[in-house]
């Protein structure tokens, strides 16, 4: 019986020549990567429950301050501390102190740490997006990390595959984000609970490395366990250029079985918001336009890449914000890249914020944190209840180039819909 590419992962990593959904396996990880949120808790089980002495290996743990870095406040100050005094005592090789690296799920794709074939283990629940680079990568718990730092393994069900088919030409002004939030629109979001999305199709292969990293960022606001894509030659060449070792792709078998398929065509597709208070809460632009905004957040690790900034400055080129428009780049080489092309500067003009690479706003620690009634469209993954600050704040999710044009307008708007450029004051 043929397996899907999730099934070829973890059979490769358990050293079974074939497993099954729903079967418990034991599998050797590659990476094991954890941020300043959750390394500490991961390091204390590490060291008291364990008791362990040194980390499986110095080059297969990637350590990140990311979420409240640079800190904010005394209490985040000291977990980052551990994860530093971690990193220093184990020699950790992958260690990104803040200034030198931002988002990890930005950070280790660029930076050749996660590459094709891999199985990796991660302290957060988007560390899903490697999948796009053909690895399977799941978030799990601290003290799974934990073990996994101490020992290079970790326990997991084989899950089942839904298979997704793309085919169709993206409209100006869409792609991959509303993609992705169309098909956890179709589904729910627990349409994929604890199984690996694998997309496929013409329009998967057409994408940018970027565009697909952003996909399989979002397997979890559907309840997946992982989100993989097939590597292509696009692939080999991304991690060929970034790799830190050598590694092996596997692909899915022409026999396999899944779980069920389902076929996209994106050829009519609209620029997708996701409104209030949920993911799947999915509705086209047509739809929403018009909704008045008091905030707009463009960055994070499904949307704070290059690609992304130099889209959503793309509108912004000679055009005034109405709001306040926070950008976050992803990583530190995002903001050098994008300050070296003038996309900083035209933030700037534009009347945004530009700040430090990392999360941000996204979880509602610091950096852009809402009020009471307020009202933000935000390029992130989430929009819970309490997700960026109050519990009665709203937000919607949406692309960077439709986050630029509401920026301009204050309210959610088509970008063909903004006004001629007027020539700015001097």
């Amino acid at each position: 019986m043929g397996m899907t590419l999730a099934e070829k992962l973890i059979a490769k990593h358990a050293g079974k020549d074939t497993v099954v959904p729903g079967e418990f396996v034991t599998a050797k990880v590659d990476i094991v990567m954890a941020n300043d949120v959750t390394a500490p808790a991961a390091i204390r089980v590490f060291n008291k429950g364990l008791d362990a002495k040194e980390v499986f290996d110095r080059e297969r743990v990637a350590l990140c301050s990311s979420h409240f870095t640079p800190n904010k406040d005394i209490a985040s100050a000291e977990m980052a501390k551990v994860m530093r005094d971690f990193a220093k005592a184990q020699s950790i090789k992958y260690y990104f102190e803040v200034g030198r690296g931002g988002v990890e799920h930005v950070v280790l794709p660029e930076k050749g740490i996660v590459l094709p074939g891999d199985l990796i283990v991660g302290g957060d629940s988007h560390t899903c997006t490697y999948g796009a680079l053909g690895a399977f990568a799941s978030g799990f718990g601290s003290t799974d990390v934990g073990c996994a730092m101490a020992t290079g393994d970790v326990w997991l069900r084989v899950p089942e595959t839904i298979r997704i088919v793309v085919k169709g030409k993206f409209l100006p002004w869409v792609g991959a984000k509303d993609l992705v939030l169309h098909v956890i629109g179709r589904i729910g979001d627990d349409g994929a609970l604890y199984q690996a999305l694998q997309w496929e199709g013409e329009t998967i292969e057409d994408l940018s490395i970027s565009g697909r990293l952003t996909i399989s960022n979002m397997a979890i606001e559907a309840g997946g366990k992982a989100g993989l894509m097939i590597p292509d030659q696009k692939t080999i060449d991304y991690c060929n250029e970034r790799k830190t070792r050598e590694f092996t792709p596997q692909y899915p078998d022409a026999d396999a079985t899944y779980f069920r398929t389902i076929e996209v065509d994106v050829s009519a597709l609209e620029p997708t918001i996701s409104c209030p208070m949920l993911p799947s809460n999915t509705r086209t632009i047509s739809q929403v336009a018009g909704q008045e905004l008091d905030q707009i957040y463009i960055g994070s690790c499904t949307n704070g890449r290059l690609e992304d900034l130099r889209l959503a400055a793309s509108v912004l080129k000679g055009r005034q914000t109405a709001i306040r428009t926070i950008v976050v780049p992803g990583s530190q080489e995002v903001w050098m890249q994008a300050n070296a092309e003038g996309i900083l500067q035209t933030f700037a003009e534009a009347g945004c914020v530009v700040s430090t690479p990392g999360c941000g706003a996204c979880l509602g620690g610091y950096m852009g944190v809402l009020g009471k009634d307020e009202r933000c469209l935000s390029t992130t993954n989430r929009n819970y209840v309490g997700r960026m600050g109050h519990p009665e704040a709203k937000v919607w999710l949406a692309n960077p180039a439709i986050a630029a044009a509401a920026a301009v307008a204050g309210k959610i708007t088509h970008p063909d819909d903004l006004g001629p450029i007027e020539e700015m004051a001097v």
